[in-house]
């Protein structure tokens, strides 16, 4: 039986693409992406509160070379089989060398439904892997030169919205600790599934708009949407393994190397490449490789890291 906030997103996605007039009013969906993205970094602040810090540093490491060597093979692929332009090749492989909440939010929904425990520090990891891959994007569009505004793109790199939610979330978590946290738990925790099926059924609504940019590029944008998440699944499978994580956390790396950013990667390639198309990777990260990894990447990326690792799905 699928999950229940899965179902949610195809409601909104049949939605969509039968023409409703269902729409989530923009100020709810602007909450629900604060409220989910705060929820995420308190539960993993609150894990960090119960182990030492200074190990983590050599996973930090290794997963940042993961989002760089993703953004590289990606440009690479969209270069020679796509026939990408320099621009549009470079800020589409950025979308796919960093990561989605979004995904990575079901994903971990999908685990604690199941009781499957996993690390604390994957939460870190999707706030570390965020960036790496823009910075890669700007440096394979422009190379580096006189013109690039540094200290412009660093702010809406660093300080957007969604590393900076992270980062305070797992600061506030870190501090408080899980006793200083309980008083807010029935919000941030009890309310978070329901907050996630509010969110992937406007996220329904937003994928059924991409289709039209699908149509014009043909089968390349469909393939690449889904070869890449699998070849990158592949990569932080080898990844999570090589850091000694659980089946529950490398079930998260795989889903975070999986997933294409469609928030953070968008607003910096506007800033940094504004000659690239958005419409081309948004139907690529949003249209194609978030509906396949919510629908079958979850569940398959879970069996595959249980079975390599030695223990039952």
């Amino acid at each position: 039986m699928s999950d229940v906030v899965v179902l949610f997103f195809l409601f909104g996605l049949a939605a969509g693409l039968a023409r409703s007039e269902l729409k989530l009013p923009a100020a709810l969906y602007e909450t629900l992406s604060v409220f989910l993205l705060l929820a995420i970094g308190l539960k993993g602040g609150e894990g960090l509160a119960k182990q030492a810090l200074l190990p983590l540093l050599p996973q930090l490491g290794a997963v940042i070379v993961l989002g760089i060597a993703q953004t590289l093979i990606a440009f690479a692929l969209l270069r020679a089989a796509g026939r990408f332009d320099r621009a549009n090749a470079a800020a589409t492989a950025a979308h796919y060398g960093s990561v989605s909440v979004a995904t990575f939010a079901v994903a971990l929904n999908w685990l604690t439904t199941r009781g499957i425990p996993f690390e604390s520090q994957l939460a870190v990891f999707l706030a570390v892997m965020e960036v790496p891959a823009i910075l890669v994007g700007i440096v394979l569009a422009r190379g580096i030169g006189r013109d690039t505004q540094w200290r412009q793109l660093a702010h809406e790199t660093f300080l957007g919205k969604g590393v900076t939610l992270l980062l305070g979330g797992m600061a506030i978590g870190w501090i408080a600790g899980p006793d200083g946290l309980a008083p807010v738990k029935g919000v941030f925790y009890d309310l978070f599934k329901g907050a996630l099926a509010l969110f992937l059924l406007e996220m329904g609504l937003i994928v059924s708009r991409q289709f039209g940019t699908l149509r014009q590029r043909g089968l390349f944008l469909v393939g690449f949407g889904i070869a890449m998440p699998l070849l990158s699944a592949l990569l932080g499978l080898a990844t999570g393994i090589a850091l000694g994580l659980s089946p529950g956390g490398v079930t998260l790396l795989v889903v975070l190397a999986a997933s294409a950013s469609y928030i953070a990667v968008p607003a910096a390639m506007r800033l940094a490449v504004p000659e690239a198309n958005p419409a081309l990777s948004l139907a690529a990260s949003l249209g194609i490789t978030f509906p396949f990894n919510l629908l079958v990447g979850i569940p398959l990326y879970h069996q595959i890291a249980a079975h390599f690792i030695g223990e039952s799905p």
